[in-house]
């Protein structure tokens, strides 16, 4: 229930990250790749706050006209064609574009992050295990990332891992490897459930038309399509806790030490919450919404999330007339953490950037 997510959300005493906020047994050491979100309290505290005074609200709004100038880049590649695949051509790229510029990652280096990130969160189907290749890509960009750093120290920019170098609360600093357990946590988050937004919100959309009539018709509705789509079907549908202690729900007992999955995606179709729960309305008041979290790990990046989706969805209503999707032709992921897209082909008619209008 909604109630029930929302309050193991809010209680990080009995509910711990300690371990991580993957279903599998077989983290270790979660901090080592989630960062803060492997950590319970005064320590996510800390390492929280230390993050926050780099990663700032005022970076992240100065991002908005260079965000909207790189997926104009990415559309003029393929405008012309009236067709795309659009994760590969556009809703891959993009995000993976903004957070490498924001953590000074070069651009030659980006294709191959992404990949390492995509093994990261799959998983084959009917196993939950982290396969081999995914194990050896976290390995290769935990190393990827400790080169980063150093060479970062030696010469800062004015980037998030210069910023996160520099930054200081009451004397206190980041050591190299929480600033790169962080970077590790970036590349993927800020990654991937963006792309799988991108690619969920098209889908949802297109099977709703009296709700697409709507958008088309008033683009103010963009935000509140992306916020609908995050409730409807969240890129992330789970988030684990463990249990600290013994946690009696409902005539039921959680024993100590079990994994516990908050399931988002449950929470969000819940119709003590939610009136009318599994029709997708862009006009709905999603306030409650359990996407980003809530409590003391409520997702750090989810104004970025919120300002790269609503203006990629800008570019593609302004350039991808009547963008149809070919159902037929899709192929999800397989992901214990994320759900969305691996193909999603659409066909379109081509529109000019509206400048050049």
């Amino acid at each position: 229930r909604h109630a029930d997510v929302l309050a193991g959300f809010r209680d990080p005493v009995r509910f711990s990250n300690a371990h991580g906020v993957s279903l599998e047994r077989d983290v270790r050491e979660a901090r080592t790749v989630m960062s803060f979100l492997g950590m319970d309290p005064p320590e996510h505290g800390r390492l929280r706050g230390l993050v926050s005074a780099a990663f700032t609200p005022r970076r992240v709004l100065g991002l908005e006209r260079h965000i909207r100038s790189l997926a104009d880049t990415y559309i003029d590649a393929f405008v012309e064609t009236g067709h795309c695949e659009f994760i590969e051509a556009f809703a891959g790229g993009l995000p993976m574009d903004v957070i490498s510029e924001m953590l000074g990652v070069p651009a030659a280096d980006r294709t191959e992050l992404r990949n390492s990130a995509e093994l990261v969160v799959h998983r084959e189907p009917d196993n939950p295990a982290v396969p081999p290749a995914g194990m050896e890509a976290a390995a290769t960009m935990l190393r990827y990332f400790a080169a980063h750093v150093t060479d970062a120290r030696k010469d800062p920019k004015d980037d998030l891992t210069g910023a996160l170098i520099l930054a200081e609360v009451e004397g206190d600093q980041l050591s190299d490897p929480e600033i790169i357990a962080f970077l590790f946590l970036m590349i993927i988050a800020g990654n991937e459930t963006t792309t799988k937004l991108l690619g969920n919100a098209l889908y949802w959309l297109g099977r709703n038309p009296e709700q697409r009539a709507k958008v088309d018709a008033d683009p103010r509705l963009i935000p509140a399509w992306a916020e609908e789509t995050l409730r409807y079907d969240p890129s992330s549908q789970l988030l684990a806790r463990t249990a600290s202690c013994d946690i009696a729900i409902e005539g039921q007992t959680i024993p100590q030490g079990a994994r516990v999955a908050l399931l988002i995606g449950s929470g969000n179709r819940d119709e003590r919450a939610f009136e009318n729960p599994d029709r997708f309305d862009v006009e709905r008041n999603t306030s409650n919404s359990l996407a980003f979290g809530q409590g003391t790990h409520f997702c750090l990046g989810a104004s970025l999330a919120r300002l790269e989706a609503r203006i990629a969805l800008e570019q593609v209503q302004a350039r991808l007339g009547g963008w149809q999707v070919r159902e037929d032709e899709l192929e999800r992921v397989h992901s214990s953490n994320v759900r969305g897209f691996a193909r999603f082909p659409i066909d379109f008619t081509p529109s000019a950037p509206v400048g050049n209008r």
